[in-house]
């Protein structure tokens, strides 16, 4: 199960990023850094899976495509801010962090508003 894969490495660099803190806290974020990598590398694979699911799901469903590339570009915007956010956080940048999620949440707001416009077309329509 890669669940354990993933709670393994997660606890075996929590480790070595606590030893590294105080012996060289310039290698403990490098080591955070790339432990993330290689759990996003080891979860592609489920997340390209759920990627194809959308696709087939949207093909089956007479909805405009464009309209789950953006959902799909906003979950990945979510995934990527939350990484970056945490990467600072855990360097002790709590502000940036705050920022980057700022950022984050208005680019969401952006790609968002094409969907609400047309949930609200269609709510118009179907009131009276």
């Amino acid at each position: 199960m890669e669940i354990f894969q993933v709670v393994g490495l997660g606890i075996l660099a929590t480790i070595i990023v606590v030893i590294l803190k105080g012996l060289r806290p310039e290698f403990a974020i490098l080591v955070s850094i790339v432990t993330g990598v290689i759990i996003f590398t080891l979860v592609l694979s489920k997340l390209i899976y759920v990627v194809d699911t959308i696709s087939t799901l949207q093909s089956k469903v007479d909805v405009n495509i464009s309209y789950f590339n953006t959902i799909l570009k906003i979950i990945g915007m979510a995934y990527i801010v939350e990484f970056a956010s945490q990467i600072s956080r855990d360097a002790g940048e709590a502000s940036i962090a705050m920022k980057i999620e700022f950022a984050g949440k208005v680019l969401i707001m952006v790609l968002a508003i094409p969907i609400i416009l047309a949930l609200m077309d269609l709510i118009v329509k179907i009131l009276p």
